[in-house]
């Protein structure tokens, strides 16, 4: 039996943006979003998406939101490695310009949806740079439930963490205009990678995981 490694996407995407990574021997097992109830805080939604784990201190890949989430989930369960690409591990990682949004609850004045005319910068901002990575992202911001998207965005915008586990790796792209490496501490820095690095950098960030789980 592979050993197996547990992966939640980000903010609104699925299994397919783990698809290009070559981890050999490993199995992934993508954890699905799940729609968020009323009022629901963050640690109680990461305790929802802990019970899709099966295995004793697993292996668990984040990335953005999914990383966010993922350091949530690690506070409730023992987690063997914890892996966060393209994401923060605490409020201080957090852009000034979210934590203003956030402080001022700009996302239910003006709750943040996606419109056509602002695919362009939209695009821009994650780093799309094929018509294949333009297809993905368009294909996830037609299908994700504006109830999940609203309380994403405002689960970011507020996040008030300055937890992380010990056994927490983090991979960032040095090109990356959500997260910007500037107020990031990383282990693993890829150079001129984007927000969506993980796609059309995965062997690169492949050789980083396999390299970190031989450890």
């Amino acid at each position: 039996m592979n050993p197996v490694i547990y992966c939640i996407s980000g903010l609104g995407a699925d299994e397919k943006i783990f698809r290009n990574l070559q981890l050999g021997r490993y199995e992934l097992k993508h954890i699905p979003w799940l729609r968020p109830h009323k009022k629901e805080k963050i640690d109680e939604y990461a305790g929802r998406m802990a019970s899709a784990i099966r295995h004793d201190s697993p292996v668990l890949i984040g990335v953005s939101f999914g990383g966010m989430i993922s350091i949530e989930i690690a506070r409730q369960i023992p987690l063997k490695k914890l892996i966060i690409i393209s994401s923060i591990k605490s409020t201080h990682e957090l852009p000034q310009w979210m934590r203003v949004a956030g402080s001022l609850y700009l996302d239910k004045l003006m709750p943040i949806r996606p419109y056509k005319f602002t695919e362009k910068i939209g695009n821009d901002r994650l780093g799309v740079s094929t018509e294949e990575e333009r297809d993905l992202v368009k294909g996830y911001r037609e299908k994700t439930d504006p109830v999940y998207l609203e309380w994403a965005v405002h689960q970011v915008l507020n996040w008030k963490n300055n937890w992380q586990p010990e056994s927490i790796i983090h991979i960032h792209g040095d090109k990356d205009k959500i997260f910007p490496l500037r107020n990031l501490r990383v282990q693993h820095i890829i150079r001129g990678g984007t927000h969506l690095m993980l796609y059309n950098r995965a062997e690169e960030i492949s050789k980083l995981i396999l390299q970190e789980l031989g450890k």
